[in-house]
């Protein structure tokens, strides 16, 4: 592989499918046998991806600034995929992305994309022809209104989002509908390794605890933080 950017693990077919962004394609990897390697998709500058519960794969395309989707049945067929957000050129308008990168799926196959050099992350209803703002859109910035260079997301079942923050080194969760978020993790300018700081965070994940994890890429180093029961 060459510069990896995103894996998921596919359950039903016990494989690692993956981002291979520097050479343009998401391959997957057998878990039960290494000799087991397929491309699913070719010729695609892939940052993130993601796959629902039916086994639908969404692929963003960082060089045509719009995600993608193939149903379970065309993975692997060759095909160009289904465009869900994007399609209209680079650029800042709600039916418009700049450089997508990861991505979040829900049950309605609703889109929600890191819209990176837009410094904002977009909501794509099933079906849309353009976005709603979520978080962000109010220039690149480190108040509690804007994100620098957003780029992990998740969004939890009651709509709240939790991003990655990159260029704020910060965590930030909005809460559905609000108009600014709240810091979770980091946001200090100290980026020196410790527990309290972040350097680059570049990806995010929950445990079935809640408990955080996050990429901490300049630290060279994946931190936990243990959610406050109380």
């Amino acid at each position: 592989m060459n510069q990896p950017t995103d894996v998921i693990v596919d359950e039903n077919n016990k494989s690692l499918i993956i981002c291979d962004y520097g050479n343009r394609r998401v391959v997957r990897w057998s878990l039960q046998n290494p000799n087991d390697k397929e491309i699913l998709v070719e010729n695609i500058l892939c940052w993130g991806l993601m796959m629902n519960e039916n086994g639908d794969l969404f692929v963003s395309d960082e060089e045509n600034h719009s995600v993608k989707r193939w149903r379970k049945s065309e993975i692997g067929k060759g095909g160009e995929g289904t465009i869900v957000a994007g399609e209209n050129g680079q650029g800042n308008e709600l039916n418009q992305l700049n450089s997508p990168t990861y991505i979040f799926i829900d049950r309605e196959e609703t889109v929600y994309v890191s819209d990176t050099k837009n410094n904002r992350i977009m909501k794509w209803l099933k079906d849309a022809s353009e976005g709603i703002i979520v978080a962000g859109g109010q220039g690149q910035g480190n108040s509690l209104n804007q994100l620098n260079y957003p780029k992990g997301l998740v969004v939890n079942e009651i709509g709240d989002i939790y991003v990655a923050d990159l260029g704020n080194n910060r965590i930030i969760c909005w809460s559905l509908g609000s108009k600014e978020g709240r810091v979770v993790v980091g946001g200090g300018n100290d980026w020196v390794k410790r527990s309290s700081q972040l350097n680059y965070p570049y990806g995010l994940s929950f445990d079935v605890e809640n408990n955080l994890y996050v990429v901490d890429r300049w630290n060279h180093q994946i931190q936990r933080f243990e959610v406050d029961k109380n």
